[in-house]
């Protein structure tokens, strides 16, 4: 922050969070600018009569908050009149804290909207609303109420007794306006590597589908598929199916007992939330332990290194990866599938099943009344294309060097990303605290 200038005097504000403070302000509890009140919900909560798609009054959850960036401005579900006489209503402009689920995140509402008890509010506030939203949002004010984030612990009490540091309206506004300006150049920034990870989703997924499909030689011959949505394929390749080729197609099981057989070492058990198309997230964070008993009961659906898993159920259906050398002992549960292959054909293969070719039989398995998931049935009969065997290994390690150099730039922009979020947050924190002087800060355009 050493760009911008300091005020010239400052003093203690006996505060961990806010340090010293310019001379002139005041250090204030929140519960001394408004009261702050709870929002609540008309019981029992999922009554149709208290929704209405015409209602005047957005029914906010804690989903829609933690996806919006400053101002509330959609939500999926509207109240009915009932409903919303049963909640609490905020007008646009008013500023709401979540104290629930993703807790200390800061909203303003764009629209008209109503609250529940997971939310607390601020009526009759005196200062700027949007300069306490950065208060929030520079994270620093709940130090010392515990850690930020789901282990954060807050209600009216511990909210309102939040000091922060004050100063008069005129000069809070121009804190606020100069928030604005310079977080909007940030977000700009994030918005464009944000924009750029996602073009490099999109080209990876080209590149494999096209590589499994098509093949890596431009001229070589064709031939009619046979499958009119997949159209010419090269006319040396083999159109088949996933079963003739597999040695397993199974999926694990919940043992007895269910979440309670959970510990927190043993052997690894994946679910669903562990399978991704860049690869296996078995952080301790994400995973779950069954005992070593258990997993011997489960001989049937222990996973081997060359496995490819696929998730078959859920909001995940389609999520793959390979499992890699020298895997650690696990097991599987009943929304994962266990396919094996011999060792020429999974790494192959596990780029068919991410594939556009494969993903699209997966979709149209899931249309119409059919929303249960895959079954083995239809996994088994999902039509791949099968080059020879030394064609398939120039196509992995093709397909490999590409999703490396991706991987290698994807790193790279969230990098920048989490930097430039750090700069970000420390540059709120900086200005609400008074550790920067901006009263004669003016936008360059």
């Amino acid at each position: 922050m050493s760009r911008y200038q300091a005020y010239a005097e400052y003093k203690d504000s006996g505060e961990e969070w806010l340090g010293k403070v310019p001379a002139h302000w005041d250090v204030i509890q929140i519960k001394h600018l408004s009261p702050i009140k709870r929002g609540a919900s008309p019981r029992p909560i999922d009554d149709a009569k208290y929704f209405d798609d015409d209602g005047e009054y957005a029914w906010t959850r804690i989903a829609d908050v933690t996806a919006s960036n400053v101002y509330l401005t959609e939500a999926p579900q509207r109240l009915s009149d009932l409903g919303s006489s049963l909640s609490v209503k905020l007008e646009p402009e008013s500023l709401f804290l979540s104290i629930a689920g993703t807790v200390g995140k800061p909203c303003i509402t764009g629209i008209k909207a109503c609250i529940h008890d997971g939310f607390v509010y601020f009526p009759e506030l005196k200062i700027p609303n949007k300069f306490l939203f950065y208060v929030f949002a520079g994270e620093q004010a709940y130090k010392g109420l515990g850690k930020f984030g789901t282990q954060l612990n807050l209600n009216t009490d511990t909210v309102g007794g939040i000091k922060i540091g004050c100063t008069t309206n005129a000069e809070l506004e121009n804190i606020v306006e100069f928030l604005d300006h310079e977080t909007a150049k940030i977000d700009l920034l994030i918005e464009k590597q944000q924009g750029l990870i996602a073009l490099l989703k999109e080209k990876r997924q080209a590149v494999i589908s096209h590589a499994v499909t098509k093949g890596l030689n431009p001229n070589a011959p064709l031939k009619d598929s046979g499958v009119a949505w997949l159209g010419e394929v090269p006319e040396h390749w083999v159109v088949s199916r996933i079963g003739f080729h597999a040695n397993k197609i199974g999926s694990g099981k919940t043992p007895k007992g269910g979440s309670e057989i959970y510990q927190d070492d043993g052997i690894l058990f994946l679910r669903s939330q562990n399978i991704y198309d860049d690869g296996l997230r078995i952080e301790h964070s994400e995973c779950v332990y069954v005992s070593n008993e258990i997993h011997e009961e489960m001989y049937g659906t222990h996973v081997k290194s060359g496995d490819v898993l696929l998730n078959i159920t859920g909001g995940s259906i389609g999520r793959s990866c390979l499992v890699p050398a020298n895997f650690t002992e696990a097991n599987v549960n009943q929304h994962v599938c266990i396919l094996r292959f011999s060792d020429e054909f999974n790494e192959f293969f596990s780029y068919v099943i991410k594939a556009d070719l494969v993903q699209s039989q997966i979709d149209s398995c899931q249309t119409g009344g059919n929303r249960e998931g895959l079954n083995f049935d239809q996994i088994s009969k999902l039509i791949v294309c099968i080059p020879p065997i030394e064609e398939r290994k120039i196509i992995v390690n093709r397909v490999k060097l590409s999703i490396e150099k991706f991987d290698q730039i994807e790193s790279a922009a969230r990098q920048a990303i989490e930097k430039m979020q750090e700069r970000r947050t420390a540059l709120i924190s900086a200005a609400v605290t008074g550790k920067i002087d901006v009263r004669d800060w003016q936008a360059k355009h």
